[in-house]
C-alpha cells in the first residue's frame, strides 16, 4: 500500500473529523446524518493515520508531493 495522501489533506481530513466528532457530542447532529457524518469522521481518521485513500487508487491520484531524485 503506498501512499497516496500528501500532509495538507491529512490534516484537513483530521480537522473535519475533529468537527464532526464535537457536533456529534454536543448532539447538534442527530439521526441518520449523524450515523453517516459519524461512519465518515471514522474514516477520515483512519485514512488519515494511515495516509492511504482507496477511493483514490483506482485513478491514480494523489495529494503527495512527487519525491525528488536530486541530491
Amino acid at each position: 500500500m503506498k501512499m497516496n495522501m500528501g500532509t495538507v489533506d491529512r490534516a484537513v481530513r483530521t480537522g473535519a473529523a475533529v468537527v464532526i466528532g464535537i457536533l456529534l457530542l454536543t448532539g447538534t447532529l442527530s439521526g441518520t446524518v449523524a450515523i453517516v457524518l459519524g461512519i465518515f469522521a471514522i474514516v477520515f481518521l483512519l485514512t488519515s493515520a494511515v495516509g492511504f485513500c482507496p477511493a483514490y487508487y483506482p485513478f491514480g491520484f494523489s495529494t503527495r508531493k512527487k519525491e525528488t531524485g536530486g541530491k
